[in-house]
């Protein structure tokens, strides 16, 4: 079959279901101002990410580690791409202290791909989960890695450090990756999650939908991660951030999204967090146990 293209082009209307309300509250603007003078990075502003008002209302955030500029060039993702210029090793302590000032009860960690380090940034991982453990012991964490391109040493130190759950983000179906993910690969993508069940972990991925993907190329993906030891699905609709980035192909309709949680939880998927304006740090706190 040959590879859907979709052209990049003028933003579709959005319909009624993908409209979220503007951040405003007293707990945004303590989030706001921590992450300010922690000078962190968070996913949630370098990915557009819509719900931001919710969450940091409600005092939470997705923090991104290892700076805020990516190796790879995803065709989906606002966060910056080029070549990062530095490695923080103060990053870990600032994260933990601005973590255990929120009082937060589950923290979600993401970061960019640093391919040009040898461990993948590994070790700054591992002193990141370890400081925010020491400093808030009671703090449940996710980790949402990145991909270590087959660097299962590197893999091991990322998710050794105490982290509750693991996740890495398969995004998109196997026909569609060399479009939306072209210097990943989706057996790869596969081979790190069944790396890290067997480490022990519990495991976790999200995928984006309205790109261009069919309803059973969707379930295929769940019939390959449930194969590979995933516990948890998260599936939202794609949202373009910019004219520069990959269109939307196709608004999905909130009753598919509840169709593809039924069809996975009976695929033998543990949890499935599934509609329009779900992101993978969604609600992450009720996917830990």
């Amino acid at each position: 079959m040959a590879e859907t293209v979709v052209e990049k082009k003028q933003f579709r209307k959005k319909p009624n279901w993908l409209r979220v309300k503007l951040p405003t509250g007293e707990n945004f603007k303590k989030v706001r101002r921590l992450v300010d003078e922690h000078k962190l990075h968070t996913i949630c502003e370098s990915g557009s990410c819509p719900n931001m008002g919710e969450c940091w209302g409600a005092g939470t955030a997705t923090f991104m580690i290892l700076g805020n500029v990516c190796t790879r060039s995803c065709s989906f993702c606002a966060v910056q791409t080029g070549r990062p210029t530095e490695l923080d090793t103060e990053e870990p302590k600032r994260v933990a202290e601005a973590i255990k000032l929120m009082d937060v009860k589950h923290a979600v960690i993401t970061s960019v791909n640093r391919d040009e380090l040898k461990d993948r940034g590994a070790q700054i991982w591992y002193e990141t989960v370890r400081a925010i453990k020491t400093t808030s012991p009671k703090v449940t964490i996710e980790t949402l890695i990145p991909d270590v391109k087959a660097n299962w040493e590197a893999l091991e130190l990322m998710i050794s450090a105490g982290q509750e759950v693991v996740s890495h983000n398969m995004e998109t179906v196997e026909r569609l990756y060399r479009l939306v993910r072209p210097q990943a690969k989706y057996a790869r993508s596969l081979e790190q999650i069944q790396h890290t069940k067997n480490y022990g972990k519990r495991t976790k991925s999200g995928i984006m939908v309205g790109v261009g993907e069919t309803q059973e190329e969707v379930f295929q993906i769940m019939d390959d991660l449930v194969a590979h030891g995933c516990d948890i699905l998260t599936i939202g609709q794609y949202l373009q951030p910019t004219k520069m980035h990959l269109a939307v192909a196709e608004f999905i309709e909130p009753k598919i999204f509840d169709l593809y949680k039924t069809v996975g939880l009976e695929k033998g998927l543990k949890y499935v967090e599934s509609g329009p304006l779900v992101r993978s740090s969604y609600h992450a706190e009720r996917h830990v146990f």
